[in-house]
C-alpha cells in the first residue's frame, strides 16, 4: 500500500491511497472539508466526506505527471517504470506548478 497527502495551497485536502489491490482511494480531509467545501482539486471529484474509488490512478492525478521527454528522465532518475502511475506520482509531484503538491506518506513497515 502506497499513501500520499494532497496538498492544495499548502492546505491538507486530502489523501490519496493506492492499496494492495491495485485500487486508488482520495479521501478529502476532514478540517479541509468543513472550512473549504467549496474548493474541490478537479469537477470531477467535488469536495466531499465520501471516498473516491477508482480501479485506475484519477485523470486529475495522471495528468499531474510528467509526459514525453520529461517522463523519460523522471523514469530512469529514479528507476521508476513508465507504467507505475503511483510511483511516479510520489517521486516527481512534491513541488508541482500550480496549487496541488504531492507529499508522498511512510507508512510504519517501510
Amino acid at each position: 500500500m502506497r499513501k500520499a497527502e494532497v496538498n492544495y495551497n499548502d492546505l491538507l485536502a486530502g489523501i490519496l491511497t493506492e492499496n494492495d489491490d491495485g485500487e486508488y482511494i482520495f479521501q478529502y480531509d476532514g478540517a479541509y472539508v468543513e472550512k473549504y467545501p467549496n474548493q474541490f482539486l478537479t469537477f470531477n471529484m467535488p469536495v466531499s466526506t465520501q471516498p473516491y474509488v477508482e480501479k485506475r490512478l484519477f485523470p486529475f492525478f495522471e495528468g499531474l505527471i510528467p509526459e514525453g521527454w520529461l517522463l523519460d528522465i523522471a523514469a530512469k532518475s529514479w528507476k521508476i517504470n513508465r507504467n507505475d502511475r503511483m510511483g511516479l506520482l510520489l517521486a516527481c509531484c512534491q513541488n508541482c506548478i500550480g496549487a496541488v503538491s504531492i507529499k508522498p506518506i511512510m507508512l510504519q513497515d517501510e
